[in-house]
């Protein structure tokens, strides 16, 4: 298999799409290779656990990132079933006034997956871990902090600052 660093994104529902695309639109932009499945831990969790033993046996760095909400049962099951960092990246719901994100934040012993609201925010906390391992990511990770930068200086001096 490739030596490339791989982001593995779980998907449990297709109406989770317009979140994933913002977590894939940062990983695109700085180069890092990344897969979208769906597989639900409740409806599909033979077919979620198939797919995690086909990616755990792919030996480059990897972090795989959930974005499941209501009862958040995908990311307790990938991170008990993977050796690489998960991500849990919830989107939260109104019809449960954000009640949905406990199944996020609060996971069994032995279970630690990491929670990060924003789905851009979650593509570049993978790029970071994967930076660890990659020169190429870590240098991609501070241009685009760099940029940040730039633009946050750029509208202070329009403002007069």
């Amino acid at each position: 298999m490739a030596s490339e660093p791989l982001v593995v994104i779980l998907i449990g529902s297709p109406s989770d799409r317009e979140h994933v695309d913002q977590i894939v639109a940062v990983l695109e932009e700085m180069n890092i290779e990344c897969v979208r499945r769906i597989a639900s831990a409740h409806k599909t969790p033979q077919r979620l656990l198939d797919m995690l033993a086909e990616y755990e046996v792919d030996s480059r760095p990897k972090v795989y990132i959930t974005v499941a909400g209501r009862s958040n049962a995908l990311s307790g099951i990938v991170d008990a079933n993977v050796s690489a960092p998960v991500i849990a990246c919830p989107p939260i719901g109104s019809s449960f006034a954000g009640a949905d994100l406990y199944s996020s934040l609060r996971m069994p012993s032995g279970v630690a997956p990491m929670v990060v609201l924003e789905p851009a925010n979650a593509g570049l906390a993978a790029a970071k871990i994967l930076g660890l391992s990659s020169t190429e990511i870590a240098e991609a990770v501070r241009q685009r902090q760099e940029e940040q930068r730039k633009r946050l200086a750029a509208a202070d001096s329009e403002l007069g600052g």
